[in-house]
Formats: C-alpha cells, structure tokens, sequence
C-alpha cells in the first residue's frame, strides 16, 4: 500500500496559528499567524478535495514539477503557485495594442515575445537591469537569449513546454538590479531588508509608560505639588508616626495663583491628548489624581472645596513632600536629575530607527562593506541592534561566523548560494547569460523543499525548462572545478569547524553537492531521513557510503566504539534492484538498531544506525577532500564534548535534546578518532573531569566509561554495554525510557 501523508500535521499547525492570530495583541504577529492560518487552511482543502497529493514531487494536480510552490511548514505544499502573481500596471501598459491572450499574465508573457518585447528583454540582459525572484522569472529572458544567437528551434520548444502555464505564470523579470556580492564574500539578508525590520521596531509598552511617566507626568506632577504648597498656611505637610502634620492648604492665595492654574490645566489637557502610554497620573487614588481632581473643582479660592476634599489635598501633600521632598527642594531635584538621565536616553527603537537612517545611503538590494560608519557613529548602540545590522554586511563567510551572524550549517547553506550561482555561472561563455544563469540558481536555491515520501528525490535544476536547453552552452572548465573544489574544502572545514557537535543540515548538504558536481567529485551525499515518515528503503548510495566508512575508519577509536562492519560486506550486489533500493543496507540497520515493531521511535533507531554506518557524510568528504589532517587534532572532539556536557546539565532532558546529545557524541567520537592515543586518553581525561565539575556523572558517567574502555581495548557487548556494566554506548533513539534522562 502506498505512503500516504496523514492530515493531522497540518490540523495542528492550523490549531496553533488560530490560538496565536486570536490572543496576541501584537498586529504584526497577528497579522502572520493569520497568514499562515490560511496557508494551512489551503493544505488541508486541498487534501481533501483531491488536488494535493502531499509527498509527491508533483503534488498539485496538473502542474509541473519545475513550477515554484509555496510550501508551509514541513514541506505541505498549499497549492498555490509563486509565481503566479497579480499584473502590475506597468506591464500591461508595456503590452503593445492588440497583443492576444486570455488573461492579462497571459497578453503580458506574449507582449514579451513581441519585437518590442524582446528588445525590452536583451536591453535588461546587456544592463543586467533585472531582477529574479523566482525561477520562472527567467524563463522568457532564455526564450530572448536563444533567439538572439540564433537558436530559433530551441527557443521554440521551450515555449511549447511553458505554453500551458503562460495565463498564469510570471516569466519575466522584475525592473531593477540585483547586486552580488564581491568575489568570495556574503550576506545574510539585503540593506533594504534590515533597514525594514529596524524600523519596524517598537517599544515595549511597559517602558514606553515609564519613559512617559518621567518625561511628561512627574515634570507636570511637581507643578501640581507646587502650586497646592503655595496655598498652605504655615509648615507643609508631612507624615510622622501620629499622622499628618504641618499647616493645612487652601488657606492662602497667592495672587497669580488663579492664571498659575488656568495655564497648569491647559497643559495637562494637552499632554493627554498627546500622550497615552502611562496611566500611573490617573490612578483615582493615586496623589497625581487627586490633586489634579481638587484643582479642578477650585476654579475660584477653594469655594468648591468640602473639608474632605480639603483634608485629602493635605494628605496628598505629605505623602510626596515625606517621600521626594518639597517641589523645589534639592532632595526633590536629585531625585528628578536622576530620573532625567533615564528619560533622557534613547529606546532601543529610537535607536533602530536612527540606524535605518544611516542604512539609506546604501542602495536596498545590496550590502554593507562596514559596520563601523553605521553603529559606531553618536550613541552606544545596543548589541543586540549591531547583530541585526550585520545580517547585511558583506564579509568572507568565516567573518560572519566568528561575528555570530551565522550561527548554524543551516544558515550557512542559506548563503553559500552566493558563491556557488557565480560557481555554477562561470562555466557559461556568454556574460549576460552567466549572470541569469547566476541569479536563476540563487532564486531556485531559496525553493522550500516538499515533504517527499518513498525514494523521491527534490526538484534538481537541470529539471527547469529554461535550464535544461542551456546544458549545450555551459563548458566544463578546469579552473571553475578548482575554485569549486577549493569552495567546497572550505566549507566543509568551516562548518565542522564551527558547528562540530551538528551533523550537516540537508540545506547544506544540498549545497555542498551541487560544489561536489561542478568540482568533477561526485559523492554519496546524504540527508537526514525523518523518522515519522520512514518507510525503512534505503538507496545504493547508503551502501557505498558506508562501505566508505569502513574503509576510512577501518581501525580507529569510531570502529571499535560503534563496531563497524568489514568494508568487504558492502560489495556491490549481482543484480540491481528496482528503484536501486539497498535491501542488504536496510536489513543491517533493522538488525542493528534490533527494532521489532514499526514507530516514530523504531524509525529512529534504524535512521540513527544509517548515520553511524556512513558516519553521516563525514568519512566520504574526509577521503574525497583528503581532509584527515587537518583534522587532527583534539579540538574540535572537545569542543562536541564539551557542547554534549552543557546539553546535559538541563534538568529535563527529552528526546529530541537526547537524540541531538548523541549526534554530536558520535561527532566528537568521529573526530577523536583522527588524533593519537595519548591525545585522546588526554581528551577522554578531561571529558571525565567537565561531567564531573557540571555535576552530570550520574547521569553520563556511563558514556564517560564506556567510551574510556572502548579506548583501552575493550568491546561492547551486543546491548551495548561493558561485561562488567560500569559503562554504556551511548546512542540517541529508543522504544523506551532512555537511560540517560
């Protein structure tokens, strides 16, 4: 029976955007949550009524795999296509009269194929005066280009091949520019695009009350204070341990008191008007409130006035003259000299929006060469506002690493396009087609992976149309294979250098994959399989990436601990199989992991024994990049280490924390094993010595041990412990509680 995707996923994804749209009180949250509230409405219609097919590569019905879906959480695709969007005005007017079509997006696609529109294409391809959002959006510029060089019969069949979509789909680019970045440097996002979320920022209200409250009620309040003071006959009002003492108000008018008040009045109106944030001067029995009350009712001496109205202005009085001092008073000005420095400081928005200021003297859709002209410039600029500024600096990657800009293989890969489009352009002769070949693999790049069941695999590049008739046209240069070689040496060390407690994220070995083509070094790159839909195949590249692992770690420390199988038990098989599944890698896992019952858990078991069979990418890029030694050395082992340690110390450890814990074990493990073996009785010592100064022995020691006696000679048994039980393998998934928590 096929896989088929259930919809409970999505119901709560739904659920979950509904709560946050209808209980925060932030708009631009709710704003989001609602948005995604409909993308999940649109997957569970869709389902429903027949046209998604989640977890197929074709999942919308009647639509190409090559088309650019908008794909929610998880890899549901919503059925909505991106770029089928609405006609701007100004394409339409660039239509030339008569053109013909069904749908504006339609009389547009054809107006490009005018003369006239194909002189607006090739001036935006000789101008490189454009912009690709999308993949699609660079589908009629190749129609331009191949007829501009004289392949009419290809250009022809690639508008056979778009001809169905061209009423709905966007295939040109958008009017503008699209700067790359220099050589080897990246960015994290575009000027435009932190200038955006700085101005954006906003106060929080309880600050924005008591930046208020200092700038506006207490100058207002200590007026108010002053002008009851003056009506008071003898001593002011204080508090002592009897009571109220001193003389009481209301008893002498000064006489421009009258005009004093009128003017206090008009002031306090205005702030109102002005000012909502704080509500601490209309507390009904706060002092503020009923001074304020007490002077509006005396519009002529105090006529107005009961005695209870008297004798609550004289209580007021002493409340803040016994706490602040009288208004004027040197106690009462330190206090608001004080108060002054706060309020005088600038809000962390005020801040924001100053620096979105600076950002527009550079151009939206490029980056920033500095920091400094932009955060260093009048006052301190909080830490946390320069980290949003530098997502748009542009810097060699391992910059941004050591910066805290990219802070995980996930974020890398997000960049790297950046480097690889011009990689991947450089084997393109022609300039203006190198440079759309350039901004067409980034826009493809930024393409959400679907949720795929069985063996599919992702939408490659070369399955775009517009793509796939440029194959002829791009060379195979050797020096774009070294450069790309060198590229993906470095981000390898880069990302293990960085990252060494976290497998490769499929994002990144994406990435590194399409590196590993254009350097001419194909590899059995692998991506993390999820454990909830897990069918238990496997393909041939599992086999031959294991039978790598064996061979490169044939005698180390990761061998022994995790008793690896002989590399002679991966040889190819006589005949292959359908769908080139890899049944004798499979069935080595199920027996490893010992799984007896299909789960999520199960699944996970036999997923976690694919990765310690293939040491998940690490063995096969260490022998085709020849990396052993320069990984030498105990570092980045101690560095896994020393990460799995502070992951330990939480005090409820569940299971993904544990999963991910003994990732990274088997990371440091990996890495120990290109070092000597007193460096590593040195490491596994000072392992030892972390567990015990973070207090986790109990809970790790096991591990601790286990792994210092697989390092002095001895061998787990098939459970996974020593003979004597002092120690333990340490592995993440289990069908039960997990002895480490």
């Amino acid at each position: 029976m096929a896989q088929e995707a259930s919809p409970g996923y999505a119901y709560g994804q739904l659920e979950r955007a509904l709560r946050t749209a209808s209980s925060t009180k932030d708009f631009a949250v709710r704003r989001r949550a609602r948005a995604k509230a409909g993308r999940w409405q649109a997957v569970l219609a869709g389902m429903a009524d027949g046209t998604l097919t989640v977890g197929s590569r074709t999942p919308v019905a009647d639509t190409p795999a090559w088309v650019t879906l908008e794909v929610a959480h998880g890899g549901f695709a919503t059925g909505r296509y991106l770029a089928e969007v609405p006609v701007r005005p100004a394409e339409l007017a660039a239509v030339p009269a008569g053109t013909p079509g069904s749908t504006d997006r339609e009389r547009v696609n054809l107006g490009h194929l005018t003369d006239t529109g194909l002189a607006a294409l090739r001036a935006a391809l000789a101008t490189e005066a454009y912009r690709i959002e999308v993949p699609e959006d660079a589908a009629l510029p190749v129609v331009a280009w191949l007829l501009d060089h004289g392949h009419a019969e290809a250009a022809l069949d690639l508008l056979a091949e778009l001809r169905p979509l061209l009423h709905r789909l966007r295939l040109a680019p958008l009017p503008g520019t699209t700067p790359r970045p220099a050589g080897a440097l990246v960015r994290l996002s575009t000027v435009g695009e932190v200038r955006e979320t700085l101005r954006a920022a906003t106060t929080k209200p309880a600050i924005a009350a008591m930046l208020e409250t200092l700038r506006v009620w207490h100058p207002l309040y200590d007026r108010l204070v002053a002008l009851w003071a003056e009506t008071v006959d003898g001593e002011l009002p204080r508090l002592t341990a009897d009571g109220v003492t001193g003389g009481w108000p209301c008893r002498t008018w000064p006489a421009d008191w009258g005009s004093r008040r009128a003017q206090w009045l008009a002031d306090y109106a205005a702030a109102t008007a002005r000012h909502r944030a704080s509500t601490s001067h209309r507390q009904p029995k706060g002092n503020f409130a009923r001074l304020y009350r007490a002077l509006r009712l005396c519009q002529f001496a105090s006529a107005n006035l009961t005695g209870r109205d008297v004798g609550w202005i004289r209580r007021a009085l002493a409340n803040t003259i016994t706490k602040h001092g009288e208004a004027g008073s040197e106690r009462r000005a330190a206090l608001r000299a004080g108060q002054a420095v706060v309020a005088a400081r600038p809000t962390h928005a005020e801040l924001a929006a100053v620096l979105a200021g600076r950002l527009d003297a550079y151009p939206g859709d490029g980056g920033l060469p500095a920091l400094d002209p932009i955060t260093e410039a009048g006052a301190d600029v909080p830490a946390h506002l320069v980290a949003k500024v530098a997502r748009a600096l542009e810097a060699p990657a391992e910059d941004l690493v050591a910066r805290g800009v990219i802070t995980s293989g996930d974020v890398l890969a997000a960049v790297l396009p950046q480097i690889t489009a011009q990689l991947m352009a450089a084997n393109v002769e022609d300039e203006r087609l190198a440079a759309l070949y350039a901004q067409t693999y980034a826009a493809f790049r930024r393409r959400r992976g679907l949720l795929l069941l069985g063996l599919e695999h992702q939408v490659r590049l070369e399955e775009l149309p517009w793509i796939r008739v440029l194959e002829p046209f791009r060379a195979r240069r050797p020096d774009v294979a070294r450069a790309a070689r060198h590229t993906l040496t470095q981000t390898v060390l880069l990302a293990l250098g960085s990252f060494p407690q976290a497998i490769l994220p499929n994002t990144l070995v994406r990435e590194l994959g399409a590196l590993a083509k254009q350097a001419g070094l194909p590899m059995p790159l692998l991506e993390e399989l999820a454990a909830d839909i897990f069918v238990g195949t496997f393909t041939d590249k599992w086999r031959t990436a294991a039978a790598t692992t064996s061979r490169v770690m044939a005698g180390t420390l990761y061998a022994r601990y995790y008793d690896l199988p002989d590399e002679r038990q991966w040889a190819e098989p006589r005949r292959r199989r359908p769908w080139r599944t890899a049944d004798d890698f499979a069935a080595v896992c199920e027996a490893r992991a010992g799984r007896r019952r299909r789960s999520v858990a199960g699944n996970g078991m036999v997923i976690e024994q694919s990765q310690i069979l293939t040491t998940h990418n690490l063995a096969t890029l260490t022998e085709t990049l020849d990396l052993g030694p320069r990984l030498a050395g105990s570092e980045l082992a101690e560095q896994a280490f020393a990460w799995v340690v502070r992951r330990m110390t939480v005090r409820s450890a569940g299971r993904q924390l544990v999963k991910n814990v003994a990732y990274a074990w088997r990371q440091g493990i990996f890495f120990l094993s290109f070092c000597g073996e007193d460096e590593q009785r040195a490491a596994v010592a000072r392992l030892g010595e972390l567990v015990t100064r973070a207090g986790a022995a109990e809970r790790f020691g096991p591990a601790v041990r286990g792994l210092s006696a697989v390092l002095e000679g001895a061998r787990f048994s098939p459970d996974g412990t020593l003979p004597d039980g002092s120690g333990r393998r340490l592995l993440g998934w289990t069908t039960g509680p997990h002895w480490c928590r």
